[in-house]
């Protein structure tokens, strides 16, 4: 039986489920408007979270989550807790000179550690996916599909969520947005910071 439908089903959803704006984009475009390899690191890290969860729903942990109430309220929480935290934290950097941030993005290995953690708290911290993860799989793979297809499917989740990441990575980090965020790096540190706000409050609001 050829599983090549079911495995192009799951990217394709996948994808969508990447371009649809939310924390995940965020949080790498964020970091790209820094420096490219703060980015890519992000990138990687929200990659990663991806791929916890999507190994979590192969084992049906992830549906488990998702029906713990108290489990799933509890990721909600943190997750939102730290979305806020990172909005309050973009808002709070316009205070600071032109010289300070600069100061204060000095140490780039110290720099891209934190994109990389930052991009994988704020993917595992999104109680959402463990509901998308799982009824993905449940809905989309044959019940008792081998163990290679389940291993092709986190290969293509992962393969998926790196691609598109990066390539946001890139872009937001070439020499025109660059120059653009040079010129306007407090209104769109501002909005970034705000959408941050609004989307920890949303998650905290949502039941």
């Amino acid at each position: 039986m050829s599983y090549l439908p079911q495995l192009a089903a799951v990217g394709g959803v996948m994808l969508l489920a990447c371009v649809s704006p939310g924390p995940d984009l965020i949080a790498v475009s964020s970091h790209a408007l820094g420096n490219r390899r703060a980015g890519l690191l992000a990138a990687l890290g929200i990659a990663s979270s991806h791929a916890v969860w999507a190994a979590m729903a192969i084992f049906g942990l992830g549906l488990i989550v998702a029906k713990l109430a108290w489990l799933y309220e509890a990721i909600r929480i943190a997750g939102s807790a730290y979305l806020i935290y990172l909005g309050i934290k973009t808002l709070s950097g316009l205070r600071q000179s032109a010289q300070q941030a600069e100061s204060a993005s000095q140490p780039v290995i110290r720099g891209g550690v934190h994109a990389y953690r930052k991009g994988l708290l704020v993917g595992l911290t999104n109680p959402k996916a463990a509901a998308f993860f799982g009824s993905l799989f449940v809905t989309l793979l044959p019940a008792h599909a081998p163990a290679w297809v389940h291993g092709a499917t986190l290969a293509v989740v992962v393969a998926v969520s790196l691609t598109w990441f990066c390539t946001v990575a890139v872009l937001f980090s070439t020499n025109r947005v660059q120059t653009g965020y040079a010129k306007l790096r407090k209104p769109i540190d501002a909005v970034m910071g705000t959408i941050l706000l609004g989307l920890g409050a949303k998650l905290a609001l949502d039941r």
